[in-house]
C-alpha cells in the first residue's frame, strides 16, 4: 500500500474592512500579510513590495487615517478598519492637491517609490503638529526612500502641496 499524505485545506479567516470608500469582505491565510491581500487579492497595485521589511516606505497606505507599511501588517488585524491606499486618494474627476504637487514638481523619476511616498506625504501634511521646516519634513519622510534620488522634488512638492491643503506659508522651502 502506497503511504499518502494529506493536507488540511488551508485555513481562511474572513476580514470585513473598508477599503478606498467600500465595504470589501474577503477571506484571508491567518498569517497574509496585508500588502499581498492588497496586491494579490484585490488587485490594487498602487502599494509596491518594496523591501518586505518596513525599512523603504513603497507600500506605505492609511490605516485608519494613519500611514503605515502595508509589508508588516496582518490582514486579519485590519477587521473593521478603513483603508485607504493611493488608487482611493483621488476624488472624483480630479488628483488629490499631493499628486497634483508631485506631477507639477516632477517628484517622479522611475515612479516606484511615488505611490508610498505621496501617501506618507498625505499624511504628513494632516498631521498639524508636523512643523512644515524643510529639516521637519525631511526627518518625517524618512522612512520612504526614493533609489533614483528625487528628494528634492518630492520636497518641493510636499511643501507645495502644504500651501495648497493649508494655504499656509510651510517654512524654508529650500
Amino acid at each position: 500500500m502506497m503511504e499518502s499524505t494529506v493536507h488540511p485545506p488551508e485555513a481562511t479567516v474572513t476580514v470585513r474592512l473598508t477599503l478606498n470608500g467600500i465595504p470589501v469582505t474577503v477571506g484571508v491565510s491567518p498569517n497574509a500579510i496585508l500588502l499581498d491581500v492588497l496586491r494579490e487579492q484585490l488587485g490594487l497595485t498602487g502599494p509596491k513590495k518594496g523591501c518586505d521589511h518596513g525599512q523603504c516606505g513603497a507600500c506605505t497606505v492609511h490605516v485608519d487615517g494613519r500611514a503605515m507599511n502595508a509589508c508588516l501588517r496582518l490582514a486579519v488585524m485590519c477587521e473593521g478598519q478603513a483603508i485607504i491606499t493611493i488608487e482611493g486618494l483621488a476624488g472624483a474627476g480630479h488628483l488629490h492637491p499631493v499628486q497634483q504637487a508631485f506631477l507639477d514638481h516632477d517628484a517622479f523619476q522611475c515612479g516606484y517609490c511615488s505611490p508610498g511616498q505621496i501617501m506618507s506625504a498625505v499624511a504628513l501634511l494632516e498631521d498639524r503638529r508636523i512643523a512644515g521646516d524643510v529639516a521637519t519634513v525631511r526627518e518625517a519622510m524618512s522612512g520612504n526612500l526614493c533609489r533614483c534620488g528625487a528628494y528634492q522634488n518630492i520636497l518641493a512638492a510636499i511643501q507645495d502641496a502644504r500651501l495648497r491643503l493649508h494655504g499656509q506659508e510651510g517654512g524654508d522651502k529650500t
